[in-house]
């Protein structure tokens, strides 16, 4: 795959699938422009100082404001959104706060950089757009004791399918992958009696990215693609 001039966007990207999916980009020729928020996790970014690479502070991309700031001057062939949150509860111990704390993280922070992206591309012929949902965006009832999020990312889903649907014809692909638990040092701490082996690699699931905000994805759209490994 071949991203050499092309301009990328990846929220999250700093984070550990972010920084596979960047190293990818980075080694298929592409600018990545790549939004963040934690500052800690900024100084600790591996590509940080890469000539390729432009990190930009925001303090939430559920803000509009904020992310016309990341897509203000970009010519972007693709936006990658990998931003969000995890939170586990019940419905029952759920209160409004935490409910749209998930939703604007993981819908509202995707909704808006989708449509900044759209906007970008639009003007410029086409583009592509990769969303990250999960596997309880699929399968709902993998979601329980986790409503908030469940319910985030079944919004992703189905705005991957719609918008997929509305820019078509403008030459811009749309779709999202569902992870299961990745493999993730982060993920092995909290579930240290897991069996890590049968969780994807981000190195796999950034693989699936890549080739769908490439230009050698010429015909998938609207695409949940389950990228679960052996779990």
């Amino acid at each position: 795959m071949d991203f050499s001039g092309k301009q990328v966007v990846i929220t999250g990207g700093t984070g550990a699938l972010g920084t596979a999916v960047v190293t990818g980009l980075l080694a298929a020729g592409a600018s990545c422009t790549i939004p963040y928020v934690h500052e800690a996790e900024a100084q600790r970014f591996p590509k940080r100082g890469d000539p390729n690479v432009t990190l930009i502070a925001v303090s939430d991309l559920a803000d509009e404001t904020q992310v016309a700031k990341v897509f203000a001057g970009l010519n972007p062939w693709a936006s990658i959104h990998i931003a969000g949150g995890f939170a586990a509860g019940k419905v029952a111990e759920t209160d409004k706060k935490s409910l749209m704390a998930q939703i604007d993280s993981n819908l509202v922070s995707c909704f808006l950089c989708c449509r900044a992206a759209v906007q970008a591309m639009s003007a410029s012929g086409g583009g592509r757009i990769v969303n990250v949902a999960a596997r309880p965006a699929l399968e709902w009832r993998a979601g329980a004791g986790m409503s908030a999020y469940t319910i985030a990312k079944t919004g992703v889903a189905a705005l991957t399918v719609t918008l997929a649907e509305e820019v078509a014809a403008s030459g811009i692909l749309v779709n999202a992958v569902a992870p299961s638990i990745m493999d993730t040092a982060a993920n092995r701490k909290a579930m240290p009696k897991a069996n890590f082996d049968a969780w994807p690699k981000v190195d796999e699931v950034a693989a699936t990215i890549l080739f769908l905000a490439s230009s050698d994805n010429r015909v998938t759209r609207g695409a949940i693609v389950p990228v679960y490994g052996k779990s």
